[in-house]
């Protein structure tokens, strides 16, 4: 059995294209994915085609075609069907997320219901995006973390902030909240934070959050060019506080089994068109699309918080909440390399694992 996976731009993308073929077990071969800048105008025109990616910059795509190609993201969707073209129509094609190419184009598709997609026999529909139910890194990461950690008091709370995402912007009111939040968790339970941001994480609302950390800390910021401690902080955290945008942030936190809180970044207070920072360009356009596009083109990721807060996986981080913690959060030693296999993001794992299987039997 050959396995391709098509790998992008996207770390969350590539995140869960890599977790389905790992845990398929019948190795794979990564290609990866440089599009051109132009590429949305494949998807207007012809569609089946590599002239929105730049070969160049691209693992080469050669002869034998594989048994399956992976992929994830609207970038990489005409390769892969311009794989399985190349091959006599006998590569199946797996795609994780929401296609635009036509659903039927698709052996299976692997979503969540942020997508709006219909029941149908080729569409698996799991809780939450897949991640690695066991990785090997994790063991690496935190023992080179803890290290940083020794002088800092447990339980240690990984705050892992995201930035703006559809009608979600992390404003700086919003990080000034979010700061003062888990500044008052960490002194609730007599430990340190944990805090790393992410690429999309806007630096002035990154600003005035770490502004409000009075207790210890290790703030790790991206624009810095430091490592990432990311993967360190998923192994060794005894709780978690993560931005509700950030669905791989929220899927890999829930399969850790500690306690989650997630910090919403939906605006409550006022109607959105009040809110000078509705009028951005991508909080208005996923506004627009959300009211005129198709139902299968939207998007609505609080259905992926909403759910987990909703079936006990997760509180809302609140100041109510924080105060009915007490010091719930014990120290939890030790390194686990997987996730917990009674997860709700394990059993989407071994969900999705099955219907590929039975693509094959």
């Amino acid at each position: 059995m050959t396995v391709w996976c098509l790998l992008g731009r996207k770390a969350g993308d590539n995140t869960q294209v890599l977790a389905l073929a790992e845990e398929l077990g019948w190795g794979f071969q990564e290609k990866r994915i440089q599009a051109r800048s132009w590429e949305l105008l494949v998807h207007l025109g012809a569609g089946i085609t590599l002239a929105g990616i730049d070969l160049k910059a691209s693992t080469p795509l050669q002869p034998p075609w594989p048994d399956l190609v992976i992929t994830a993201g609207r970038r990489n969707e005409p390769v892969a069907r311009w794989i399985q073209r190349q091959s006599g129509d006998t590569t199946r094609l797996v795609h994780i997320g929401r296609p635009w190419a036509p659903l039927q184009a698709w052996d299976l598709i692997v979503t969540t219901g942020q997508y709006f997609l219909p029941t149908s026999d080729n569409i698996v529909h799991n809780a939450l995006p897949l991640h690695r139910h066991v990785d090997s890194n994790l063991v690496a990461a935190a023992q080179s973390l803890r290290q940083q950690l020794k002088s800092l008091p447990r339980p240690w709370i990984a705050v892992l902030v995201g930035g703006d995402s559809g009608k979600f912007v992390f404003t700086p009111g919003k990080g000034a909240r979010m700061g003062e939040l888990v500044n008052r968790l960490a002194v609730e339970v007599g430990g340190s934070l944990l805090v790393s941001d992410s690429p999309r994480t806007p630096a002035v609302a990154m600003d005035v959050l770490q502004a409000q950390l009075t207790e210890p800390n290790l703030c790790h910021r991206c624009a810095s060019g430091a490592d990432n401690p990311y993967a360190g902080m998923l192994a060794l955290a005894d709780a978690f506080v993560v931005t509700g945008e950030s669905m791989s942030m929220l899927s890999e936190a829930s399969g850790r089994a500690k306690p989650l809180f997630v910090y919403d970044l939906s605006d409550t207070d006022s109607p959105w068109w009040m809110l000078p920072h509705s009028f951005g360009v991508k909080p208005l356009s996923h506004r627009v699309a959300m009211l005129l596009g198709p139902r299968r083109m939207r998007r609505d990721i609080s259905k992926i918080q909403d759910g987990l807060v909703r079936s006990g996986q997760a509180k809302w981080l609140t100041a109510d909440a924080i105060a009915q913690l007490g010091n719930e959060l014990p120290s939890t030693e030790g390194i686990s390399p997987g996730a917990d296999p009674a997860t709700a993001s394990a059993a989407d794992l071994q969900r999705a694992t099955a219907a590929v299987q039975r693509l094959f039997s």
